[in-house]
């Protein structure tokens, strides 16, 4: 993803991660290519900024309502508020950057210096002449660096261009089909179609974006309506071109300055590009000569190629934030941070949390099965429930110290419920009596639709065939197993069938029960 936020600043360029940017208040978009829109939906509900002819796509493609949409004139230059209040203000202007239409540069005026943010453009001398560049001290130079290889030899557009017609030229009986993205190179089309005198036939959905540039009329959805057919670079592959070649002669362009694999005879690659040469690029940055250098695409580094283009001018690296710009970042944190942390809060309280699968570890042994029971045979109450608890089985009632629960059975998983009302009291927790909010712990069980009463059917122990039935063991009084129908959910399949498969549980129940008869 190609975007960044720009430090100690509310303000992001094609940057589209609300969650990591929530202090944001201007966002901004260069153009439509995907690498640059990575996050951006319809679902979008902040304003951003871009050129006209990018908000027109960016309505069509994405359908972001048009209400968040604000375009902003080219080689103007605009005054927009940082804060809410008004008091801050940055100045910027949009700058072409002869990339794909409606794509442009971003330059940012204001308490931080000057930041040029190029996104993707092709140098042109031209642009060192418009005003808004012209003689203009830039302290932070965000450059587009993806052709920055000093080993790279890529030609200039009109080179390009004139390689593609000589390979026209030397098929005059092939039809031509060229793989392009969905935005861009539409003036080589259109350069092609005049040179060659035929329409250049495109599918409807690119003739859609076509009508929303200001475009010459040479292209058509007609089927051979003309030599030239565009479509889209993933479907110039081997089986097509040779389903194309059996109907009728046919070549096929890939004007691209990436490495593509040649697998045809009939197929071109030529280095047509709309983004710089390395060779612009040191022109381009010895001209602006900024203070400092940010790489776009970051899995590059350029900057080491121009150091002795930069300004000797150190660039302040303490920027102070005015007052009323650092309020609404602060503000804007805060909010998404409690925002955050009540819908965490909604989903501990409220929602049941599924199963949690016991590891292996953490299964008792028979030996400490025993040594659990030889221990813990009388039970210590705490202070303040010596006198207030008691325990209540089927048939009668006594003091706490007389009697104890059965301990919680070997089982494949526990689940957690929302019942915070539950209160149990056994001599294998920490603490005497525990009370446990959005826990329970029972054995892995299927529920029965036929029997409503809280009828628990196990698939692998007859231990748990009744959910009502007492059990009886020398050293504690019978207890019973109950549960309510608000307690029922449906448990998951353990991940680990050869620990915990039926026989294996069945007879770790056997032997459970056995210890306690015996």
């Amino acid at each position: 993803m190609n975007g960044t936020i720009l430090p100690n600043t509310p303000i992001a360029v094609d940057f589209w991660q609300i969650r990591r940017c929530s202090h944001i208040r201007l966002f901004f978009l260069s153009h439509m290519h995907s690498d640059h829109t990575v996050g951006l939906s319809s679902t979008w509900n902040r304003p951003l900024y871009c050129s006209p002819i990018t908000a027109k796509i960016l309505k069509h493609k994405l359908q972001v309502n048009s209400k968040w949409i604000n375009p902003l004139e080219v080689d103007v230059c605009h005054m927009l508020p940082l804060d809410d209040c008004g008091i801050e203000t940055v100045a910027v202007t949009l700058i072409d950057a002869n990339h794909c239409p409606g794509s442009v540069m971003f330059l940012f005026e204001g308490y931080f210096g000057s930041i040029l943010y190029t996104g993707d453009f092709r140098y042109s001398p031209l642009m060192l002449k418009y005003p808004p560049l012209k003689n203009k001290k830039i302290d932070v130079l965000y450059l587009d660096n993806t052709n920055c290889d000093p080993e790279s030899n890529l030609p200039s557009r009109q080179e390009a261009t004139k390689e593609i017609e000589d390979i026209i030229a030397k098929h005059p009986e092939h039809d031509v089909v060229i793989g392009l993205y969905s935005i861009g190179k539409e003036s080589l089309l259109v350069h092609l179609a005049k040179i060659f005198k035929t329409w250049v036939v495109v599918r409807p959905q690119r003739m859609e974006l076509l009508n929303l540039f200001d475009i010459e009329d040479v292209f058509t959805v007609q089927e051979g309506g003309g030599r030239i057919h565009v479509l889209e670079q993933s479907e110039v592959i081997h089986g097509n071109m040779v389903k194309w070649n059996s109907v009728y002669p046919t070549i096929a362009i890939l004007p691209t300055s990436r490495k593509v694999k040649i697998w045809h005879k009939n197929v071109y690659v030529v280095p047509y590009s709309d983004h710089s040469s390395f060779d612009e690029l040191l022109e381009f940055v010895s001209h602006i000569r900024p203070c400092s250098i940010v790489p776009v695409v970051k899995t590059k580094e350029c900057w080491l190629h121009f150091n002795k283009y930069l300004n000797s001018e150190t660039i302040k690296n303490d920027v102070i934030i005015p007052n009323s710009v650092k309020a609404y970042m602060r503000s804007q944190g805060l909010s998404s941070k409690l925002k955050a942390k009540m819908l965490k809060v909604s989903v501990n309280k409220n929602l049941p949390r599924g199963v949690e699968f016991e590891t292996p570890e953490k299964i008792p042994s028979d030996t400490e099965l025993d040594g659990g029971r030889e221990e813990k045979k009388t039970i210590v109450s705490t202070e303040e429930n010596i006198n207030s608890q008691q325990i209540t089985t089927s048939d009668e009632s006594s003091p706490i110290s007389e009697q104890c629960l059965i301990p919680t059975p070997l089982s494949e998983s526990t689940m957690l419920v929302s019942n915070v009302n539950s209160t149990v009291t056994s001599p294998w927790f920490k603490n005497t009596s525990q009370t446990l909010e959005n826990e329970t712990e029972m054995p892995s069980a299927i529920w029965s639709p036929q029997n409503m009463n809280g009828t628990v059917l196990s698939d692998t122990s007859v231990l748990y065939a009744e959910t009502k039935r007492n059990i009886t063991s020398p050293s504690c009084a019978p207890c019973v197993f109950s549960f309510t129908r608000a307690d029922r959910l449906s448990l998951l399949p353990c991940s680990k069938r050869e620990l915990f498969g039926s026989k294996h549980f069945h007879d770790q129940v056997e032997k459970y029960i056995r210890n306690y008869i015996h």
